[in-house]
C-alpha cells in the first residue's frame, strides 16, 4: 500500500468529517492517537474537547445553543487498563464495557451500526490500542451502511500487530463533502508520523478546514512505561 502524506490528505479535503490516527513514531518508542472532529451545522461547530479522567469528552461550548445532544455529546476517548480506545460516538461505552466483560474488540460492537442520520449515515469509526509489556498493537474499525441503504449494515475490523516505526493508519467518516456525504471507503489510509507531538498536533490542525474544523485531541503512549503526553486543541476557546 502507498503511504501517504497525512498532512496533503488533510489539506486537500475540506470535509472528511470525523477522524481517526493511530501509528507509531519514527523512533519506534511511542504508540501515537489523533481524534478530530469537524462540523458544518452551528450546533456540531459549537463543541469543545475537555479531559476527564484518562479520556475525553466533547461538551457545548456555549450550552445555551446546544439544540440536539444525541449524537455530538460523548466520550471520544476512554482508557481501559493498558487499552486506550478512540471512537467517533457513544460506542466507546460500548467497547469499555464489551471489553471489561473480556469481549473483543470486534465483538463489542456487534450490537452497533452506523449513526441514525439518514441520508447520511455516518459510519461508526473505532479503534482500541493495546500496549503490553513493551509490545504494541492496534485496530480499526468502521460500521457503514451497505451504499446508503439503511437496511444493511458493513462491518469491516482491521488490524495491525506490531505496526512499523513512523506508520500510522487513518480513517474518516466521509470521503470529502457532498450532499449526502458519502462514507469513507476501503482500508484505512497508510501514512506518516512524526517524532515530536507538538509538530504532529500543529500540522494536523493546520491542515484541517479552517472553516469546519472543530476540536483536535493527540496522544503520544510510550510503548515501554506506559507514560503519555497530550495534546486538546479547540476552535472554540
Amino acid at each position: 500500500m502507498e503511504k501517504l502524506c497525512l498532512e496533503t490528505e488533510l489539506r486537500e479535503n475540506s470535509y472528511p468529517g470525523r477522524g481517526i490516527v493511530l501509528g507509531r513514531t519514527p523512533d519506534g518508542t511511542k504508540a501515537v492517537a489523533a481524534y478530530f472532529i469537524m462540523g458544518r451545522s452551528e450546533n456540531s461547530r459549537n463543541r469543545i474537547f475537555m479531559e476527564e479522567g484518562e479520556g475525553i469528552r466533547t461538551q457545548a461550548f456555549d450550552p445555551s445553543k446546544l439544540t440536539d445532544p444525541s449524537l455530538i455529546i460523548y466520550a471520544p476517548v476512554r482508557v481501559l487498563g493498558n487499552k486506550t480506545i478512540v471512537t467517533n460516538g457513544d460506542q466507546t461505552d460500548t467497547i469499555y464495557e464489551g471489553m471489561d466483560k473480556r469481549m473483543t474488540f470486534e465483538q463489542s460492537l456487534r450490537c452497533r451500526e452506523f449513526e441514525p442520520d439518514g441520508p447520511n449515515y455516518t459510519p461508526r469509526i473505532s479503534g482500541i490500542m493495546h500496549l503490553e509489556r513493551g509490545a504494541y498493537n492496534y485496530a480499526m474499525s468502521i460500521l457503514k451502511s451497505s451504499n446508503g441503504n439503511p437496511d444493511s449494515c458493513s462491518r469491516y475490523t482491521f488490524a495491525y500487530e506490531n505496526p512499523a516505526a513512523g506508520e500510522g493508519h487513518f480513517i474518516h467518516t466521509y470521503l470529502h463533502d457532498g450532499n449526502p456525504l458519502p462514507s469513507f471507503e476501503g482500508e484505512p489510509k497508510l501514512i506518516g508520523t512524526m517524532d515530536d507531538i507538538d509538530e504532529f498536533t500543529d500540522m494536523m490542525w493546520k491542515n484541517l478546514n479552517e472553516d469546519n474544523k472543530v476540536s483536535l485531541f493527540v496522544r503520544y503512549i510510550d510503548i515501554a512505561s506506559g507514560k503519555y503526553e497530550t495534546r486538546i486543541v479547540n476552535k472554540n476557546q
